[in-house]
């Protein structure tokens, strides 16, 4: 799961968000805490992986930085340098470790951490300060690769693939020799190995030494709760207006506001089809094929669903726990076979353009969008992670924004409440000072990842039509809500207006309670076979969402059509409202067969489908309203238009 976002906000701060996911028994997890014994014991502190060099120092605060270009030089230092074949024996011999912790009995006895900002210094610190707990550390210790570094850049550069343990002594020999000799990681990288650097004590006092003097000293609690303090924040509110848009049938007129080419003319016509064309090959509405060719999506072999065919990708990590052990047999890891079809689906999603009308919509539609995004594969959502990603928080606008992105994320987790609790937000990060000199930002764009289950990953649904004839409902709520929407910006490009003349300013308002009781219906009725196929609405709108509903995906060579009627959506709002407004819905495909229980359910659940129409065995997508017909596409020809867009944009 995944997304590519394109827009000029971006030109000098490019984004790239990425998350991870892993598997472990809930009794095995290693926590990053010294355990209770550490300081009465004198636990050892252990560093292993690569030698500590310059690079990657100050990386922490660098990703935090102003980008302004006289100071691209002495930021250099800043960039790591990684060595991924070395990163991979790390961690199978730390897998393999792991395996050994929990066959003996000793994951109690450990913790652990990787090297992240801050390098060593917040690797140990980290792990001792939660239990107000000190250390030694001897910076002579740690491994380096270069002579004679200052003890500021052995402490906190972010060399990469280093990771850090806290061990019983009783440990230690067996853990240097299961790196140094058993893995023998210095045969694999120059200088890498495992080293004892310093011991847990009681004292609270986080001290390291370097040739024998003391180079930093200071209560551990302090260095790890940081400095807090209020900075000024103010609303950054643009008076926006809607565009002036008339749609008589297929014809559309778009007014007030003022064109950039020549001959100016008043007013800028077009119909529905054109629109929609441009949308099909419009960087932020074609296929991403072009991209997700580059990735192996299938690495492991347990992926059900792969990126690009769902709105999520599904995959069953315990159908063969060889994949996750390192030696013969796992101690404890037996399934029953049911549990061994459990799903896990992920999806990311952030639309910045929200975010320069309303940065807490933008953060709330985030973690609403991801989450349905779960559901349209028949996964529940359990977990959030985010990404904020902001200007600079120096300046009380961007603050101010990074603050209403924040509350609108939390909102959204607790208002949509599945089993009557709140989506926890389990992890995070951000990327702060993305400005330039001028005071100019990136748009206010959180990146929400979400994670779900299902207890069966073969019943997961694509976003691919499977029968024809079967039923097309739309689960959801269709307002005025175009504002920062895939339609608006196509318009833009279309009729030549300036850059957010528009933009709009309806952006959509999701209902927290009503999205987690369609979510949680809808994830049901596809583990029980009642929905065949989904698709969330969002970017393109209804129209874009039901054309992608069309694409074959991977064997399916059989292209499914559909006939779609709109007179059952509201009859106050104008037709290219209904197709391209990106209110936040699903359509759902559904067989003649169950038609019953799916609205049964649907009831039960407090939910009212609207019926669209269905699906049809002629290769044309056909929408219609009240005797009109509003598009009318040639899907054979239009599919290769769609998956061919993105490739002539980067070919051009």
């Amino acid at each position: 799961g995944g997304d590519t976002v394109f827009d000029a906000s971006y030109n000098s701060n490019c984004l790239v968000n990425a998350a991870a996911v892993g598997i472990v028994r809930e009794d095995e997890i290693i926590h990053s805490t010294a355990p209770e014994e550490a300081a009465e014991i004198g636990y050892d502190i252990i560093v292993i992986g690569k030698p500590t060099d310059r690079s990657g120092f100050g990386g922490a605060s660098f990703a935090s930085a102003s980008m302004e270009a006289d100071k691209k030089e002495q930021n250099s230092g800043a960039v790591q340098e990684p060595n991924p074949f070395l990163e991979r024996h790390l961690l199978a011999s730390t897998y393999a470790l792991f395996d050994w912790l929990a066959a003996t009995k000793n994951l109690h006895r450990v913790s652990f951490k990787d090297h992240g900002a801050g390098g060593n210094v917040c690797a140990t610190v980290e792990q001792v300060a939660g239990r107000e707990f000190g250390a030694e550390i001897d910076l002579e210790k740690v491994h380096i690769a270069i002579k004679d570094l200052p003890p500021e850049v052995i402490g906190c550069a972010e060399t990469q693939e280093r990771l850090c343990w806290v061990v019983h002594p009783e440990l230690t020999k067996h853990i240097l020799k299961h790196y140094n000799v058993d893995w023998d990681l210095p045969s694999v990288a120059e200088g890498a190995r495992a080293s004892v650097i310093g011991k847990v004590n009681g004292s609270g006092i986080y001290r390291l030494t370097y040739r024998g003097e003391i180079v930093c000293e200071a209560r551990s609690v302090d260095i790890t709760s940081g400095l807090q303090y209020v900075r000024p924040t103010e609303p950054l509110i643009v008076e926006r207006q809607e565009p002036v848009i008339e749609c008589e049938g297929d014809k559309l007129r778009v007014s007030g506001y003022e064109l950039t080419r020549n001959p100016q003319p008043e007013t800028f016509t077009c119909t529905l089809s054109e629109v929609f064309h441009a949308m099909l090959v419009h960087p932020n509405g074609c296929s991403r094929e072009a991209i997700l060719k580059h990735y192996d999506k299938t690495v492991i072999g347990n992926s059900i669903i792969e990126a690009g065919e769902a709105d999520a990708g599904v995959i069953m990590p315990l159908q063969d726990l060889s994949s996750h052990v390192h030696e013969e047999k796992h101690p404890d890891w037996e399934l029953p076979e049911k549990d061994r079809h459990i799903g896990v689906a992920l999806a990311a999603d952030g639309n910045g353009r929200y975010g320069r009308i309303s940065p807490y919509w933008q953060g709330a539609n985030a973690a609403t969008e991801s989450m349905r995004n779960l559901a349209a594969t028949g996964a529940t959502p359990r977990a959030l992670t985010d990404c904020l990603n902001y200007g600079n928080p120096e300046i009380p606008g961007h603050l101010w924004a990074l603050e209403e992105g924040i509350r609108g994320i939390g909102d959204a987790a607790r208002g949509v409440a599945i089993d009557n609790a709140p989506v926890p937000i389990i992890s995070g990060n951000v990327s702060l000072y993305n400005s330039k000199p001028d005071g100019s930002s990136i748009d206010p764009t959180a990146v929400v990842c979400a994670i779900g289950v299902m207890p069966d990953a073969i019943a997961a649904a694509s976003a691919t039509f499977r029968d024809i004839s079967s039923l097309l409902y739309y689960i959801g709520d269709i307002r005025d809500e175009c504002g920062g929407s895939l339609y608006y910006q196509v318009l833009e490009s279309m009729s030549g207006a300036p850059r957010d003349a528009l933009l709009g300013k309806n952006v959509p308002e999701p209902d927290f309670v009503s999205i987690g009781k369609e979510i949680v219906c809808v994830a049901q009725m596809i583990q029980k076979g009642i929905i065949l196929s989904a698709h969330d609405v969002s970017e393109g709108g209804l129209a874009l969402a039901l054309f992608e509903m069309t694409i074959p995906q991977r064997r399916r060579k059989r292209i499914i059509g559909a006939d779609v009627r709109l007179d059952t959506l509201p009859k106050h709002l104008r037709s290219d409202t209904l197709l391209f407004s990106q209110s936040g819905g699903f359509i759902v495909e559904v067989p003649k067969s169950v038609q019953g229980d799916f609205e049964a359910k649907c009831k039960h659940a407090e939910i009212s489908p609207t019926l669209l129409g269905q699906t049809q065995d002629a290769p044309t997508l056909r929408i219609s309203r009240e005797k009109t017909v509003l598009l009318e596409i040639n899907l054979a020809a239009d599919h290769k238009s769609w998956q061919n867009a993105l490739y002539d944009a980067f070919n051009a």
